[in-house]
Formats: C-alpha cells, sequence, structure tokens
C-alpha cells in the first residue's frame, strides 16, 4: 500500500536530517583515525610490533566494511534512529574500554570488534541511506557532504587526539572519542527520523506525483545476502567493487593508518604528522562536496577515472617528498591528497543508484564492504613491508601502481538500463 503525504512546512525537514547525520557521522568517526595516533605510544609501553598493532586496525577496517551491507538492510528493518544510536554506543564502549588493554588480542577486540561493528552499522552507507531517503533533488550533493563529515571526523580529531597523546597519555585520548560519540546519541534520538513519510511530507525535489514506495522489510541479513547475490550476477558491481577496494587501500589502509608512523620514520614529531592529515580532512571537505556537485553534472565514471589517476600520482611522488629537508612539498601533497580523498564516494554511489535502482544502498554496502577488504589488506601488509624493510617506500610504490589500475577500470564501465534486482 502506497500513500502520498501532503507538503506543508516552508524549511524543509530533509536539511535537519542532513545536519544530525552529519554530527553523527563525524562523532563516530574519531577513533578510526585514533589507532595511528596510539601506535607509537602503545609500541613504546608494551614493546609490541608494528604488525601486531596494524592487526587490531584490520579487523577494525574489515568490521567497518562488512557490516555495511547489513547495516542497510538493518536501516531499512528498523529504522535510521534505532540503528544509529546502537552504532554510536558501541563505538563509545569500545573507545572507553580500551584504555584496560594490557594485551594485542585486547586491543583486536576493542579497537577492532566493538569500534569496527559500531561505525560499520553507520559507515558511508548511513550517508546514502540518508540521501537516498530524505533527497530527490541535490541528492548527490548531500551525499558528499555527509561523506566529508564522516571523513573529516576521521582526521578532525588527530591534532587534539596527538596532543592528549603526549600531554596526558593515550588512555586520555581513548576517553576523549568515546566522549564524542556519546554527546551525539541524544540528536540522534530527537531529530533523526527515518523517512519524510513518518512526519507528513515528501523528499526534498520531490514533484507533486510523488508517491512514497515502503522499503522492503523481513530478515535483514536474507536481504542483505540475497542482494549481493543478484548484483555478483551484473558486470559493473564488480568493477564497482576493484576501485573501491582499491580506494580503500590507498586512504585508511595506508595513509590513514602508516602516514603518521611513517613521517615519524623521516624525523617528523607525531604531532606534525597529525596536524598534517588534519589539513587532509580540511581540504577533504572542499573536494568531497565538490564531487557531489560535480556528481550531479558529470558522468561519475570520468570523475571516478580521474580521481583514481590523480591519487596515483600523489602517492608515487609521497616517498621523496618525506625525504625532502624542507616542509612545503609534503604540505602540497597532503593538499592535494586531501581533496581527492573520499571523492570517490559521491559518483560510486550515483553508479550504484544509476545501475540497481532502489537496491542502490544495500549495493553499495557490499561495494564499500570491499572498501574495507581492501583497506585492512593495505593496513596489514604496509606493517608487514615496514617491519621487513625498515621503510614503506615499496608501500607507496605499490598503491600508486594499483590507482592506474583503478582509474582504467573505472573509465570501462559500461552504460547500461537499470538493473531490477527483485
Amino acid at each position: 500500500m502506497t500513500t502520498t503525504p501532503v507538503r506543508t512546512r516552508r524549511l524543509h525537514p530533509a536539511w535537519i536530517v542532513a545536519l544530525v547525520a552529519f554530527l553523527a557521522l563525524v562523532g563516530a568517526a574519531g577513533f578510526r583515525a585514533a589507532p595511528s595516533v596510539l601506535m607509537l605510544p602503545l609500541e613504546e609501553q608494551f614493546g609490541w610490533s608494528r604488525t601486531q598493532l596494524s592487526l587490531a586496525v584490520t579487523v577494525n577496517l574489515l568490521l567497518y566494511g562488512l557490516m555495511a551491507p547489513f547495516a542497510a538492510a538493518l536501516m531499512a528493518r528498523f529504522g535510521l534512529r534505532k540503528v544509529t544510536s546502537v552504532a554510536l554506543l558501541l563505538v563509545a564502549s569500545g573507545a572507553a574500554l580500551s584504555i584496560f588493554a594490557i594485551q594485542p588480542w585486547m586491543l583486536v577486540l576493542t579497537w577492532g570488534v566493538l569500534i569496527g561493528i559500531g561505525t560499520g552499522s553507520m559507515a558511508l552507507v548511513f550517508a546514502a541511506t540518508v540521501a537516498d531517503q530524505w533527497f530527490l533533488k541535490r541528492r548527490w550533493l548531500v551525499v558528499g557532504i555527509l561523506t566529508a563529515g564522516s571523513a573529516t571526523g576521521q582526521l578532525a580529531f588527530l591534532p587534539f587526539i596527538a596532543l592528549l597523546v603526549e600531554n596526558q597519555g593515550w588512555q586520555q585520548a581513548s576517553l576523549l572519542v568515546a566522549g564524542g560519540a556519546l554527546l551525539v546519541v541524544p540528536l540522534v534520538l530527537i531529530f533523526l527520523r527515518n523517512h519524510p513519510v513518518d512526519i507528513g511530507m515528501t523528499p526534498y525535489g520531490a514533484p507533486d506525483t510523488y508517491v512514497y514506495e515502503p522499503p522492503v522489510r523481513g530478515n535483514a541479513v536474507k536481504i542483505a545476502l540475497g542482494t549481493l547475490g543478484r548484483a555478483a550476477k551484473v558486470r559493473t558491481f564488480w568493477a564497482l567493487v576493484a576501485g573501491f577496494a582499491i580506494c580503500g587501500a590507498t586512504t585508511n589502509g595506508l595513509i590513514g593508518t602508516h602516514f603518521i608512523p611513517s613521517a615519524h620514520d623521516h624525523g617528523m614529531p607525531e604531532t606534525t604528522a597529525a596536524g598534517l592529515l588534519a589539513v587532509v580532512g580540511v581540504f577533504d571537505i572542499i573536494g568531497t562536496i565538490a564531487s557531489g556537485w560535480l556528481t550531479d553534472r558529470v558522468n561519475p565514471r570520468i570523475l571516478l577515472a580521474a580521481y583514481y589517476a590523480f591519487r596515483g600520482l600523489g602517492l608515487l611522488v609521497l616517498p621523496f617528498l618525506l625525504s625532502a629537508t624542507v616542509q612545503p612539498p609534503i604540505i602540497l601533497f597532503v593538499v592535494i591528497y586531501g581533496l581527492d580523498w573520499v571523492a570517490t564516494v559521491p559518483p560510486t554511489v550515483a553508479l550504484c543508484r544509476e545501475v540497481f535502482g532502489k537496491d542502490g544502498p544495500i549495493v553499495f554496502g557490499w561495494v564499500f564492504a570491499s572498501h574495507q577488504i581492501g583497506a585492512a589488506i593495505a593496513a596489514t601488509v604496509a606493517g608487514v613491508v615496514r617491519d621487513q624493510t625498515g621503510q614503506y617506500t615499496a608501500a607507496w610504490f605499490g598503491a600508486a601502481g594499483l590507482c592506474l589500475v583503478a582509474a582504467v577500470v573505472s573509465a570501462t564501465i559500461t552504460r547500461r538500463k537499470q538493473v531490477t534486482l527483485a
């Protein structure tokens, strides 16, 4: 049964929902970046190797991605508000409990499992779901803004966390992140709504002929796996999976996890390196919102190819910039990389929607899972490379080559009519 709600308000509540979603993504993002700052203090305090510490990050990244398609189905079943609130509580719990870690497996449980499930229950599929349900006009711009919130929150916490680690210890930094996640929960409970129809509205930009189609309800696991099985038969799905796996490897997995330790290897203080990653976050806001704006106007295939090629060039020169005796070159890299950090998300979400229709958010959840699988592999491999060779150079060059592959794959995605998975 379908209904057509009546619009009666001037200020569309979709923008309030988008703002709350933005804050929720920022609140959940902090601890995803924290391990890159906490690695060295933990290594010094407990004598754990870079490989052992990278394992906890790897579990986090894997669960962060693998939860995404199931989270999309859970949001359809239980609503945005319930899933988001529980996710933020899991993030806060994992961050707070990590201060009691005295063995590497305890970090795997807190950093990896609790925070991985919590952040994965929101992730970028949360942004895609909010935009899909609340916006028909400016949809990809909103995806860009929310994506920027997630990535920027991840990086903006770094200078504060680094200062706390330096002056108060890593335990205080963990508690800061826990508090940040908890502060957002009341906002989610009060202001976040599942769909405009719940308050008698239509999505932003909906025509007068708009008719609400209720989401498919049922077992979330069955829906997510069924969607995967049908999407796997479409070639475009695998092209998006390959490109986004490389995207994850070259952002969260490599730069997000190992840039600070690598810069420290070259004599840069942790606080300085953390500040540089925060600059990445600042320019990420510009780059990702601009990408959302462009996705409303430009073929997303062209955008993806350009973004991956641009990123590969940056990674290719990074080892030389880290070895430079003056700072402006590395700052230039940070600015360029920031503009490209997660600019790939809006065109990827757009292609999922273009090809798979209303199943787009769940399909994007599976594509995003590949992003985090790539990130997890890169986080572990880079740690092993560093332990075995004493430097990260091979990891940077390998990632640059993968970006070239992603650019070619993205450029060759064919146009096709919308695929119905139901």
